[in-house]
């Protein structure tokens, strides 16, 4: 145990950092970066209000969904040919010709369409991510790497030489109607891409001096690749990844439509298949929010993951960051004072008094 009488007054002990301090500076930060953009600070806004209302669909429905899942409105009690029910004030969203609420069914559709978006991009980062680790760290001619390396760009070639909606489409063809069919077919399009990002971040980083040097101290490939490459291509990848959410949920809702049945509706409620539903069986002339409001959430929610992977690329990116925080942070410069002293400096003779006899 030390002296404290011998303690050297020149080095005194830091005090530790409590981690919620850490913590709330963290998130100063950030809400200054989303404060200087306020396209991010919206999308960050809507991104998590809508979690919070798929989290509270599926904990607590009632709370959120006025007529339940069983969706027994009774608003009708005439024949199918009068069942003609706009927006009101009891129906926001209006109604349909099964007497179904249908802000409750797009509400009921959240966390399904949501859960779909973000486990379809999960999973396409993760076999996708993987891949292009390693067709891009092991990537030397004439070993194994090497040629496990081209085995997996060969195959990211083929399915990247067709649309991926088109390609999801075939495969649904081949696989037949479902909903896990569907995510099966978007999800066999979807890794490539994630494939050809990382790889080429990859190839970026592991020629950088502190790999280098790292190697050099005989420093495991293994810790390498984890600790100093993988650390350093996250930043490009959850950025693509948040972007990716809404494009998922767009190319799956109009798979959706598209193939009319694929998906069956109502139950499970699923905002592409309602759509699909509605557009066959109700003229959108006469029935236009049918197709409106669904349309309207699919368009919301996507354009919430866009705006926030677009303020996630400026909190991520270091030099970004800091000319946005200090663009907040900086004061108004004061106002100028009146140059007198420079005026008369530039213009002398103005204040000199004119020589007697000129």
């Amino acid at each position: 145990m030390a002296d404290p009488e011998h303690t050297s007054p020149e080095s005194p002990a830091r005090p530790r950092t409590r981690p919620w301090v850490s913590v709330a500076r963290a998130l100063r930060g950030f809400y200054r970066v989303l404060r200087a953009n306020v396209l991010s600070f919206v999308g960050f806004v809507l991104v998590v209000a809508i979690v919070t209302v798929a989290i509270v669909v599926v904990l607590a429905p009632h709370l959120l969904v006025p007529y339940g899942a069983t969706q027994e409105t009774g608003v009708y009690s005439g024949p199918p040919t009068l069942l003609r029910w706009p927006p009101s004030f009891a129906h926001p969203f209006g109604t349909d010709g099964a007497s179904l609420d249908l802000y409750s069914e797009i509400l009921l559709a959240l966390p399904l369409d949501l859960g779909i978006a973000l486990a379809i991009a999960g999973f396409a980062l993760l076999a996708g991510g993987s891949l292009g680790l390693i067709a891009g760290f092991f990537d030397r001619p004439g070993s194994v790497g090497g040629y496990t390396s081209a085995f997996i760009l060969r195959t990211t070639d083929v399915f990247l030489a067709f649309p991926s909606l088109l390609l999801g489409l075939a495969i649904v063809a081949a696989l037949g109607p479902g909903l896990w069919q569907v995510m099966v077919a978007v999800l066999l399009t979807w890794w490539p891409y994630y494939v050809r990002l990382v790889r080429g971040e990859v190839l970026a980083v592991k020629h950088l001096p502190y790999v280098t040097a790292a190697r050099a101290a005989g420093v495991s490939e293994r810790r390498i690749l984890l600790r100093h490459v993988l650390r350093n291509v996250l930043e490009p990848v959850v950025v693509y990844f948040t972007l990716d959410i809404g494009t998922v949920l767009v190319t799956f809702s109009t798979i959706a439509f598209v193939i009319p049945g694929v998906v069956s509706y109502p139950r499970p409620p699923e905002w592409g298949s309602m759509l699909s539903f509605f557009n066959l069986n109700y003229p959108i002339s006469q029935y236009w929010w049918e197709v409106l409001f669904p349309s309207l959430a699919i368009f919301v929610t996507a354009l919430a993951f866009s705006l926030l992977g677009d303020g996630l690329r400026d909190v991520l990116d270091p030099r970004t960051r800091r000319a946005l925080v200090e663009s907040v942070a900086a004061p108004n410069p004061p106002p100028e004072a009146p140059e007198l002293a420079g005026t008369a400096a530039a213009n002398p003779s103005e204040g000199a008094s004119m020589p007697e006899g000129s």
